[in-house]
């Protein structure tokens, strides 16, 4: 289906910079009266935070997806986690990015933003925004402009909530999750997106002093901190890793393979893998 486009908004640099940097995601921004795509695969954020049908069809990929890679099936709750984790993953890039490379945070709820997951696209509907005072967007009448680096932050975290609790609502009846581990993936998807798209931007280590900043483990409805860490590899290499707020529920469809950045990775398995200049996962 094509997407009608705006020539250039105050974000719109940032999306082409995540495009050309993570090919497998691109993100189109609609003019102001157009409407965002329906069919062809695309489902709107309303749409999942709705619930229902829209986050039943929505799961039926992730079913798909398991029965086909593992020749099982999964637990409707470890489906409904795989789903919402490849929804919310791209979805927060929406946010930090734009806040990473230009310092400017568009405020997206859910009736601005669709989705269409097999070709990693993401129509949104761009509007108001955050930026600091010596930004020369700051004089464009949908501006918001606050004072530091800190109050930047918070505007970080308050879109991404805004954003992300309906859908975690729509898809919560099926998680079987209490509130602070719903939030608890949140802040991993978080943080693990931007971790990813900063290496292959070659500025890890700018995005993980950032990511500690945004997420000091203070800041609810998120949950923990960033969780960074270092583990020393070969030849005395620093290697980052992370351990996550939440599980991902991958040990249910195999009990002897866990995450990079799961707890219970014990750190020889890290070192081992990260020694091989294994980058942080965007799956």
């Amino acid at each position: 289906m094509t997407v009608p486009t705006l020539l250039r908004t105050p974000v719109t640099a940032a999306y082409e910079r995540l495009s050309e940097a993570f090919p497998g995601l691109s993100v189109t921004e609609l003019w102001e009266a157009g409407q965002p795509p329906a069919s062809g695969g695309w489902v709107s954020a309303a749409g999942l935070a709705a619930g229902g049908e829209s986050v039943d069809a929505f799961l039926a990929w992730d079913e798909d997806q398991v029965l086909r890679d593992y020749g099982q099936q999964a637990r409707p709750d470890v489906v409904a986690s795989f789903g919402f984790h490849r929804y919310a993953w791209p979805a927060c890039l929406l946010f930090t990015v734009p806040w990473f490379l230009l310092r400017r945070v568009p405020r997206l709820p859910v009736g601005s933003v669709s989705f269409q997951r097999s070709e990693g696209r993401m129509a949104v509907r761009t509007g108001a925004f955050a930026c600091l005072p010596d930004d020369p967007a700051a004089e464009l009448p949908q501006a918001r402009v606050v004072p530091d680096e800190e109050a930047l932050r918070a505007e970080v975290r308050a879109a991404v909530a805004e954003h992300l609790g309906p859908v975690l609502e729509g898809f919560a009846p099926r998680m079987r999750r209490g509130r602070r581990a719903l939030w608890g993936m949140a802040t991993d998807e978080i943080v693990e997106s931007l971790w990813y798209l900063a290496h292959l931007l070659g500025d890890e280590r700018r995005g993980i002093a950032e990511l500690e900043q945004l997420l000091p483990g203070t800041t609810t409805p998120f949950v923990g901190t960033a969780g960074f860490r270092e583990l020393t590899g070969p030849q005395g290499r620093a290697l980052p890793t992370r351990d996550r707020a939440s599980c991902c529920l991958f040990y249910t469809l195999r009990p002897e393979s866990t995450c990079i950045t799961c707890p219970r990775t014990c750190d020889a398995d890290r070192v081992a893998s990260l020694g091989a200049d294994t980058p942080p996962s965007a799956d």
